[in-house]
């Protein structure tokens, strides 16, 4: 009201309701109605898309295309025309019927005002050569085309030289192929080009008539030689982006005119020389990565003046690092690993890093007690260097430290209370210092978030404290090469969370006491003094993998169950007092028991129970025929109490086999297929649930059964634990929802969800029954029947393709388990990705389990998940990546404790000795057999990058396995 009388405010009001009225009367003129031509081109289009999408997302019900939805106009005289057209990710396919195909863009041809189109995320597979004709009014006036993410292919890129007033090109996530030449010199006014992800060769193309060009990204391709000379003409660029190719050579000088270079990435090339000084004055550089090349002489002062993320790792960089590199405060991420840097870590650090990483270099002197100063910092990676002082309480101030990896150091004294207030810590890595004292109770306060607690390889004293099971996210616990000495706390047996537990190496007394269920990756107790017999306690460690008790004062006999463990890859039992008949364990399995004067192998024992026949004594026949009158009275006994149960029915009887309690809540058809749904008897469930003669599979989430329905077709059944915290959704309804999206996918390389039923605990899905056994059955458990070289290749490509067109839907779907032992084949050359929901039915914040409940199995996690907890299309690359090195070399996911990655990494450094990795069975097979395997090796290792940010996406990784050669 008081405003009314503000001699300022009508003049105001008149101001602001003009402007209003300005911007509505030109979007209203806009959106006036289109000349009768427009109109009618505009209905047939629509026409020919209905197949594609329906009216409901076209919107074409409004008489005036203008307001449809994808479309926009502006005003041309006394009308209006369409400026801009957005069909992206509605499912357009050119490889259903070409005829359509030349008709669709035909229409668009027509539309000559046309300045923005957008057919991103469909389903093209060419390009039809009318669209390039000069009678094709829209390409004159096209300002802007998008056609990445759809299935070009094809080795020669079509000449866009009518395309005179294009701007933005984009054909990335494609499989274009071939050299780029002349075919875009005519794009005088383009200013963005992304050709990323697909398969050019040759050179860099030549844009010189392009001088206003602002975007150039051609990532993940493979072109080859130098980057061109002349590449510092092009001084608009703000974004320059060529890695992941094969480009070699010295960078030229001339980038550094560049001057409004933003981004520059060089990342995973084969570029030598020095790093360019000339970056240094480029004002606006924001971020520089040139990781995974092979530069070389010292890193150049003040190129970090202006840029905040700098990544330089996994180069042959030498010198020590400038004193100035890490000061400037517009520094947040800095990383050298892996290079072959020397001297102090400078103590002037700017208070804005959040990211450090200077691991495996050479560095020497002392750690910085400035760091304690930086409460942004999050990662913080020092391992593998020479670094020989204390670790300083300075430390605690890092409030925020996620990852702290101090490991492979000479650092020594004792481990400082301060580590116990940082509250965000996940990993603590500490091994293979000098290390004394005992751990602090402190650091028993991190019990919220700390996963990875690795103290091994020290010199470490006392008794291990029975406090350290307040630690419950903790999943792996090494303590192993110290001087621990008394008992292992019985309240161990308490830490739910734990997934790997090693204790060898230590002074270790006393009994095994019991062990956390959860245990996976390994028990390895060895090399202590632990007495007394195996615990039978052990028999709850159905998914451990590696148990080692080797060198201690074990007792007794070898327990029967542990042949039982089909988990187990090793056995390690040496050198104990251990006595007795060894059992027969199976072929999976590697056991070694030598070092036990007292025990027999069962075909000893044979022998021994034959010669024995020879000199039983009278005195043992008679007691012998005492037990056999015995026990034949004891069931006479027991016959005769059974047949009166009979006769008097009794009402306590047990269910017999394949009944069950179980109450359908509801069952739903996800599938379309009338076949399915005519076949598929719910009712099926409950006979299938309650007999485990059914059970054909059991993965880290779910259990399989086999149903035969009653018209003779088989179907596998897939039971989820709905009383799992961690598969609570908050409704059946949202259920109901994500299954039922991933019920219309397609792809003969995944296995979809057809049906599924719902009780009080627990859901059922119903898919295809394919399974012949899993990868992992075909690679490690079937030695008699070892997958040749043509399936393992089979089984690659045909995974890479169903995790391709995965990661490419509209709404991308992520795997949350993905290994061998959830890869299901049909045949042996034909795979079939399982657990595809699981990302979409699990909530990971109700987890009250270990870190690989979440994550998936072990040997597969990403090692970034350990601080991000985040499931990503990169993680599930890291996955195939494992998978595809369990196929190359024969060998499990995690062997002797250690994970497969990170052996085949540290075991192929030089390219020399790589061919000593792959499986001596299949790579002597033949010379082209070899090259092929080397090849894939390569994609392998790129896969299982540790940098996320440096693994290749599914469809760059499909299309190098179909070049490999």
């Amino acid at each position: 009201m008081g405003r009314s009388n503000d001699p300022f405010f009508l003049p105001l009001f008149v101001f602001c309701f003009s402007s209003w009225l300005s911007l509505h009367g030109s979007a209203d003129t806009s959106t006036s109605q289109l000349g009768q031509t427009q109109t009618r081109i505009m209905g047939n289009l629509s026409r020919s898309l209905r197949s594609s999408f329906s009216d409901a997302t076209w919107n074409t019900s409004d008489p005036n295309p203008c307001r449809w939805r994808r479309v926009k106009c502006s005003a041309s005289g006394n009308s209006s025309v369409v400026k801009s057209l957005d069909l992206s990710r509605v499912g357009i396919s050119t490889a259903r019927n070409s005829s359509s195909a030349a008709g669709f863009f035909d229409l668009l041809c027509r539309l000559d005002s046309l300045e923005s189109l957008d057919l991103s995320g469909n389903a093209f597979t060419g390009i039809p050569g009318g669209f390039f004709f000069a009678n094709c009014s829209v390409s004159h006036g096209l300002k802007s085309l998008n056609l990445s993410s759809n299935m070009l292919h094809g080795g020669d890129l079509p000449n866009f030289s009518g395309f005179t007033s294009l701007e933005t090109l984009d054909l990335s996530h494609n499989n274009l192929s071939g050299a780029v030449d002349s075919q875009l010199d005519g794009l005088a006014r383009l200013k963005s080009l992304n050709l990323s992800v697909n398969s050019f060769t040759g050179g860099m193309p030549a844009l010189g008539k392009s001088q206003g060009l602002e975007e150039l990204v051609l990532s993940a391709n493979s072109f080859d030689g130098q980057i061109p000379s002349d590449i510092g003409g092009h001084r608009n660029l703000t974004l320059l982006d060529l890695s992941q190719n094969d480009l070699s050579g010295s960078t030229p000088d001339g980038i550094g005119n560049l001057f409004k270079l933003e981004t520059l990435l060089l990342s995973s090339n084969s570029l030598g020389g020095l790093i360019p000084r000339s970056l240094s004055d480029i004002t606006s550089l924001s971020r520089f990565a040139a990781n995974q090349n092979l530069f070389i002489g010292s890193i150049p002062s003040g190129i970090t003046k202006y840029v905040r993320v700098l990544d330089l790792s996994y180069n042959n960089l030498g010198g020590e690092i400038p004193a100035d590199l890490l000061s400037s405060p517009n520094l947040v991420s800095v990383d050298l690993t892996n290079n072959n840097l020397r001297g102090p870590i400078p103590k002037n650090l700017s208070q804005n890093l959040y990211r450090l990483r200077l691991g495996r270099n050479s560095l020497n002197g002392t750690i910085p007690q400035t760091i304690g100063n930086l409460a942004s910092l999050t990662y913080l990676e020092l391992n593998d260097n020479d670094l020989d002082s204390q670790i300083h309480p300075q430390i605690g101030g890092c409030k925020n430290l996620t990852l702290l990896n101090l490991a492979s150091n000479r650092l020594q004294g004792e481990l400082p209370e301060e580590l116990g207030s940082l509250p965000n810590l996940v990993v603590l890595k500490l091994r293979n210092n000098s290390l004394n004292g005992g751990i602090p109770d402190k650091l028993f306060e991190l019990h919220a978030n700390l996963s990875v607690l690795d103290l091994s390889l020290n010199s470490l004293t006392g008794a291990i404290p029975s406090a350290i099971s307040r630690l419950e996210s903790l999943s792996n616990l090494i303590l192993e090469g110290n001087k621990f000495d008394g008992s292992i706390p019985e309240t161990i047996g308490n830490m739910s969370s734990l997934i790997e537990l090693r204790l060898g190496g230590n002074r270790l007394s006393g009994t095994v006491p019991r062990m956390p269920a959860n245990l996976r990756i390994a028990l390895n107790l060895s090399h202590n003094s632990l007495g007394g017999s195996i615990p039978s306690s052990l028999v709850a460690l159905t998914e451990l993998e590696v148990l080692d008790l080797s060198d201690n004062v074990l007792t007794g006999e070898i327990p029967s169950f542990l042949t039982g463990m089909t988990s187990l890859t090793l056995l390690d039992l040496s050198n104990n007092n251990l006595s007795g008949i060894r059992p027969a364990f199976g072929n999976y399995v590697t056991v070694d028991t030598s070092g036990n004067r007292y025990l027999v192998n069962s075909t000893e024992s044979q022998n021994t129970l034959r010669s024995s026949k020879k000199k039983r004594s009278p005195v043992f026949i008679i007691v012998l025929v005492i037990s056999m009158v015995a026990v034949l009275s004891l069931v006479a006994v027991a016959l005769l109490l059974i047949s009166s149960k009979r006769f008097y029915r009794v009402e306590d009887e047990s269910p017999q086999l394949g009944e069950s309690n179980l109450q359908i809540v509801n069952g739903y058809f996800v599938t379309a297929n009338s076949i399915h749904r005519s076949s598929i008897d719910f009712s099926k469930t409950l006979e299938v649930a309650g007999n485990p003669r059914k059970i054909i599979l059991k993965t880290r989430f779910s259990t399989y059964y086999k149903a035969v329905m009653p018209n003779g077709v088989s179907y596998s059944i897939k039971k989820l634990n709905w009383t799992d915290k961690i598969f609570q959704m908050g409704s059946h309804e949202r259920f109901r929802q994500e299954l039922e999206v991933l019920g219309k996918l397609s792809n003969t390389n995944v296995m979809v969800p057809l049906a599924y039923v719902l009780t009080d605990d627990s859901a059922y899905l119903f898919y295809e029954h394919v399974h012949k056994g899993t990868v992992f059955d075909f690679l490690h458990k079937n030695s008699e029947n070892d997958l040749d070289w043509p399936s393992r290749y089979s089984i690659m490509l045909g995974v890479a393709q169903g995790l391709t067109f995965l990661h490419g839907c509209t709404q991308p779907v992520l795997l949350l388990d993905l290994s061998t032992k959830t890869i299901h084949l049909k045949s042996l050359k034909e795979p079939q990705i399982g657990d595809i929901e699981l990302c979409k039915v699990i909530d990971p914040s109700k987890s009250t389990g270990s870190l690989s409940t979440v994550a998936g199995s072990v040997g597969y996690i990403p090692p970034e998940y350990a601080y991000t907890m985040k499931v990503t299309m990169a993680g599930n690359v890291y996955s195939f990546g494992v998978i595809i090195l369990e196929l190359l070399t024969g060998k499990p996911a995690v062997s002797n404790g250690l994970e497969l990655a990170k052996w085949a990494l540290s075991n192929s450094a030089r390219s020399s000795e790589r061919e000593q990795i792959l499986d001596p069975r299949i790579v002597k097979t033949s010379l082209a057999v070899r090259s092929q395997m080397l090849s894939i090796l390569k994609v392998a290792l790129a896969c299982v990058s540790e940098s996320p940010a440096a693994r290749p996406k599914m469809r760059n990784t499909l299309r190098m396995l179909f070049n490999a050669k």
